[in-house]
């Protein structure tokens, strides 16, 4: 009888917005001060939260969203700064 070697699975989190706040906080201080084009934050998870009017994957507003492509480099710095604050405020 061959027993089950692999390790178990941690268990994941009921609210999947608590994964998508620390993917994005693992990219906001490198997205952030990006020498070149920062990264889009779109983690394609989109859903506007109807309480704070920010996507529950990247924490944009749809003014921010929509801009995204036609931004500058430093408008898109901005964006990741103002995530980056954005997740400081959520529990």
């Amino acid at each position: 009888m061959a027993l089950n070697t692999r390790p178990a699975r941690p268990a994941r989190p009921a609210d999947p917005t608590v994964t998508y706040r620390r993917l994005l906080a693992a990219r906001v201080s490198e997205a952030a001060s990006a020498v070149h084009s920062p990264p889009s934050p779109c983690i394609s998870v989109c859903q506007m939260d109807s309480q704070t009017a920010l996507c529950i994957g990247c924490l944009r507003t749809i003014p921010e969203i929509g801009a995204w492509a036609n931004s500058t480099d430093t408008d898109k710095r901005a964006v990741w700064r103002l995530i980056g604050q954005r997740l400081e405020s959520f529990p």
